[in-house]
């Protein structure tokens, strides 16, 4: 087939015999010509039609992403087609839209119910569209109402998976144990370079932001306590009051908070990620132990590091509210340092101590169990990592709690 076309510079010869190895073009699934039209004329519609008997409707426009995913559209066109598909024996007649695609057939399957309504005309390219969407759409289940016998089964659930977990951390427990007394009979063979670097990431690498929080702490306390102690006269007990409320519960306790949220969820995320690439495995099959590889030395690092760190911050938080105290009552360091010692005793200092080793421990188990509990998919990991921080934050206010108890009368 050839074309010959003439312009002012003259006769010009075009060969266009190269089309012919293309395939026709379908133009089934294409936009018929149409004039050229206003957006307004392309918005998706609906036309009822009343004279039949059982009712008419009719759609026109185009139904596309771009078309629907306009809010005004949207909201004038699916409350009309929710009240259409309420009506019995309707007969639906898609022939008049312009395009369609995915979405706007599974907007109209949704509203059909996933099912093919009792009367319907399509289009040819039309029905391969709604007979994909109806292949690989799932109707979402309807969520079952409260009842009695569903709610025990589910707060048994939870009883059972909650002692499965008791279980699993009080096995963890014992191999650290056996752990420790295998490292205190051949310390050579410790995983000390671990203990190190854990030591470094937990620790040292903790203290700006521990030491940010404390200072920040002590200040706040300190102006609201100087707003109650100076309509008493009683200004100078401000000494007395921060030192046993820091180095005795909020310092460690703020320690342990911050850890718990820093190096616990690091501690879940890194070897949940072990998890997922199988490096879990890997060592299982290598005969390495994961509880003197991996247990171990994130707990003696945590042991190790969480009394400096509580000690740390208690030390920030205690030069911010001598600072707060010395703006605010006119309280001289000097002063607070003096009397800081007579109201405090090395009592509570040890009892600080001795809370942030049982925190660090704590700590480091409950992000290694939820760890070891991530399943090979990234969804997991994240519900493990959040688990593992809100475990540990509540299981360090609940010790806390039972420490204060316990050690009522030493101290005070």
């Amino acid at each position: 087939m050839g074309s010959r076309l003439t312009s002012r510079a003259g006769p010009a010869h075009y060969h266009f015999r190269a089309l012919r190895r293309f395939p026709p073009i379908d133009n089934r699934c294409l936009p018929l010509p149409r004039a050229i039209a206003s957006p307004e004329d392309s918005s998706p519609r609906i036309v009822s039609d009343g004279s039949a008997a059982a009712g008419s409707l009719r759609l026109e426009g185009r139904w596309t992403s771009a078309q629907l995913g306009s809010r005004r559209v949207w909201r004038g066109l699916v409350p009309e087609l929710r009240r259409a598909c309420g009506r019995a024996g309707l007969h639906w007649d898609l022939r008049g839209i312009e395009q369609l695609d995915h979405v706007g057939a599974q907007l109209l399957w949704n509203l059909w119910g996933h099912a093919w309504p009792q009367q319907v005309d399509l289009a040819d390219a039309q029905r391969p569209l709604f007979e994909r969407v109806e292949r690989f759409s799932q109707a979402v289940p309807a969520e079952a109402g409260f009842t009695v016998p569903g709610a025990l089964d589910a707060l048994g659930r939870r009883v059972v998976q909650s002692l499965a977990q008791a279980h699993a951390i009080t096995r963890m427990v014992g191999q650290l144990l056996l752990d420790l007394l295998q490292l205190a009979r051949r310390p050579s063979a410790g995983p000390w370079r671990d203990i190190s670097g854990h030591l470094y990431q937990m620790g040292t690498t903790a203290l700006p932001i521990t030491a940010l929080v404390g200072f920040l702490i002590g200040v706040v306390l300190a102006y609201l306590m100087s707003l109650q102690l100076r309509q008493f006269g009683a200004e100078s007990f401000i000494v007395n009051i921060l030192g046993i409320s820091l180095v005795r519960e909020l310092g460690p306790l703020l320690a342990a908070i911050l850890v718990a949220g820093r190096s616990g969820s690091a501690i879940t995320a890194q070897i949940g990620v072990m998890r997922v690439t199988e490096e879990l495995d890997a060592m299982r099959v290598m005969g390495i132990a994961h509880g003197f590889r991996l247990v171990m030395p994130r707990s003696l690092a945590l042991a190790l590091a969480m009394p400096l760190i509580g000690v740390w911050t208690t030390l920030a938080s205690l030069a911010g509210g001598m600072l707060a105290a010395d703006i605010a009552m006119d309280i001289t360091p000097a002063y607070f340092a003096t009397a800081l010692p007579g109201a405090v005793s090395v009592v509570n200092l040890a009892i600080a101590v001795l809370k942030s080793v049982v925190f660090g421990v704590l700590i480091a188990l409950i992000g290694c169990h939820y760890g070891m509990r991530v399943e090979p998919n990234t969804e997991s990991l994240g519900r493990g990592t959040t688990a593992s921080v809100v475990t540990s934050i509540t299981v360090v206010i609940l010790v806390d709690a039972l420490f204060a108890i316990v050690f009522r009368n030493v101290g005070i």
